[in-house]
């Protein structure tokens, strides 16, 4: 499975929703903002399970990145989706380049 996403702004966002099949073993995180870092937190979520984190309140500097390469996850139907919330530093928008492998 491969994926890639421009994720801006400050709302949960989801990355690969539950049901969509594969597996995920790699996650890949760029700021692409030109002036302002940003804090990330992503999880994976499971109905009557519940969330949990791989990343929680991660700092990513101006042009910084950071792969997860240690994670393996289902997303098949009853697996777990993958969700991003970013937080800006400053009053303009966050803006991360996310791929999944």
């Amino acid at each position: 499975m491969a994926a890639f996403s421009n994720i801006t702004g400050e709302r949960t966002q989801e990355l690969i929703a539950v049901g969509e099949g594969g597996t995920v073993s790699s996650i890949s995180l760029t700021n692409i903002h030109g002036t302002n870092e940003c804090t990330v937190d992503l999880y994976v979520e499971k109905k009557l399970t519940g969330r949990f984190y791989l990343i929680k309140d991660v700092n990513l500097p101006i042009g910084a990145t950071l792969i997860h390469d240690k994670v393996s996850f289902s997303t098949a139907e009853g697996g777990f989706g993958l969700y991003i919330k970013l937080t800006k530093s400053a009053s303009e928008t966050p803006a991360v380049d996310v791929i999944i492998s």
